[in-house]
């Protein structure tokens, strides 16, 4: 293992980004010649088809000169606010010097202005990210004009995490959208978003997010350093981020909770957690995280609490069936068939009877076509892959009961835990407990129920050692907080839910104050009667 581990940390002897021959000259400012000037920038985006070079003359010369990318920009806004304004001065026919490009904001574009700058590299980032550079001529200085493509994916319920009674809408891949919603929820002041760009090549943005006086100082700078410390050529998707700051990358269970629903993300704020955004991502990463946050779901929360609760007993008795229902049956059926009932054993002896295979070999069969006909499921066209999976799964499994392979027990027994496994409302909690059941089967079939006992024994000790950004995993089962299970065993009302979770808001324990529960004279004595 040492040496895998080792080849996995080897470093390549050469840089994320090659050197370019165009490195110095992006490192150096403009001129005051806007010819010169535009040349500069032809031989930066050369081979680029979808750049602009749009020049506006005042006095039959070249005046302005307007610098972007057709397919990053909205060009009505280009067109009304920018163009037109420079046309209608040019046909006045004044040439005005204008010493200040800060000026020309006032004298002609009417449109938002995100920065003035003389330097060539950050003048290439900006337009890269979808703005507009002015030049004029006589200045060095360039005006960067906000006319970004507003186009986007309209606000949908989250497919990965749907509700019957809770908000609709979901993340989406625009960073300034999906920061609005979450300030949408959350109004005030407290709410702090710390911005960071990693990619070499992509630029991408990435928010820390936190309610300050909350979260914990110390958590806060925990993520901004691992944040900051990434170094890679491009940042695609939110699973980027997760992998380079999660805390144990070869365990199983998730470390960061990814969600698309903005309501998690602000309640999970309000208990003192830590939010980043990763702009081009629907699902936004929460830290800390905890075994228990994998069963919890957001319905949870918009349902009444007896509801709630009985529903989360029922995660906790499939998610154990989802783990240990096949290996039970293999080390009962070939080590431990005295625990059967006699009637029971003659039945299952009388469907084994004809397959030639032993138990575990049989389950390890019917595990691996239930994980292929889920993912082609997955993969297929979604007017298709339901109905691939489905009656993929009921064919297969009848031929191959009939045909003497697999027993009828063994199908049942798988179906049964795949089901389980659909209960765990987290994906990314629910891959993890699809992975050990492979461990538990080869466990099962070599050293029976004492095998079932070891492999429990490992997942305890290993879930116990694990720590999300310094908070136990298991907590607060493991250390022991009896004021937070309120929110694990059960889901208590939440007029009853007065102390935020110690681990992760400690320095802000109160939530509401006490006493608020709904009575009949309550609302007498709200009304102010005698």
């Amino acid at each position: 293992m040492k040496w895998f581990r080792k080849w996995l940390h080897t470093k390549p002897g050469y840089p994320i980004i090659p050197e370019d021959h165009l490195s110095e000259e992006e490192d150096s400012e403009l001129t005051t010649d806007l010819e010169h000037n535009e040349s500069i920038f032809r031989r930066i985006f050369h081979n680029s088809d979808d750049i602009v070079f749009r020049k506006v003359q005042m006095c039959g010369q070249n005046h302005w000169l307007i610098i972007y990318f057709a397919t990053l920009v909205d060009e009505v806004l280009i067109d009304d606010y920018v163009l037109k304004p420079m046309i209608a001065k040019s046909d006045n026919q004044e040439h005005v010097i204008i010493e200040k490009t800060e000026s020309l904001d006032d004298y002609i574009i009417a449109i938002g202005l995100t920065c003035v700058t003389s330097k060539i590299s950050e003048i290439v980032k900006q337009v890269l990210k979808g703005q507009a550079a002015v030049l004029t001529t006589g200045n060095s200085d360039v005006m960067m004009v906000k006319v970004n493509n507003k186009s986007q994916r309209s606000l949908e319920e989250p497919s990965s995490e749907p509700v019957i009674r809770g908000p609709r809408d979901g993340f989406i891949e625009n960073l300034s959208t999906n920061i609005g919603l979450i300030r949408s929820r959350l109004k005030t002041s407290r709410l702090k978003m710390e911005c960071v760009t990693i990619g070499e090549l992509t630029q991408t943005e990435v928010v820390i997010t936190y309610i300050t006086g909350i979260a914990s100082e110390t958590v806060i700078e925990e993520v901004r350093e691992r944040v900051s410390r990434i170094q890679i050529d491009g940042i695609i998707d939110s699973g980027y981020v997760e992998e380079f700051i999660e805390d144990s990358p070869y365990s199983p269970f998730p470390l960061v909770h990814s969600t698309e629903r903005p309501d998690v993300v602000a309640a999970e704020l309000l208990e003192g957690k830590i939010g980043i955004i990763v702009d081009t991502s629907p699902f936004v990463l929460i830290v800390p995280m905890t075994f228990w946050t994998g069963l919890q779901a957001s319905e949870d929360y918009y349902v009444r609490w007896p509801i709630a609760t009985f529903v989360r007993w029922i995660r906790f008795l499939f998610i154990s069936i989802a783990i240990f229902a096949p290996p039970l049956y293999v080390a009962i059926t070939t080590f431990n068939q005295e625990m059967i009932p006699t009637n029971l054993v003659l039945s299952i002896a009388s469907s084994r009877e004809p397959v030639p295979l032993p138990a575990v070999i049989e389950a390890f069969i019917m595990e691996i076509i239930f994980e292929a006909l889920r993912e082609a499921g997955i993969r297929l066209p979604k007017q298709i892959g339901q109905a691939i999976s489905i009656v993929g799964a009921l064919v297969i499994g009848q031929a191959a009961v009939l045909a003497g392979i697999i027993s009828a027990p063994v199908v049942i027994i798988v179906s049964i835990t795949g089901i389980a496994a659909f209960t765990i409302p987290r994906y990314s909690f629910a891959n993890g407990i699809r992975l050990l059941r492979f461990p538990m089967l080869l466990l099962a079939g070599t050293l029976g129920l004492y095998g079932i006992v070891v492999g429990l024994i490992g997942i305890v000790m290993h879930i116990s050692s694990l720590r999300s950004f310094g908070v136990p995993y298991f907590t607060p089962a493991a250390p022991l907080t009896f004021s937070d299970l309120k929110d694990v065993i059960i889901r208590a009302p939440i007029w009853a839910k007065t102390q935020r979770p110690k681990s992760t808001a400690s320095n802000n324990p109160v939530r509401e104050p006490a006493g608020q529960k709904p009575s009949p004279d309550y609302a007498g004595k709200g009304k102010g009667s005698s």
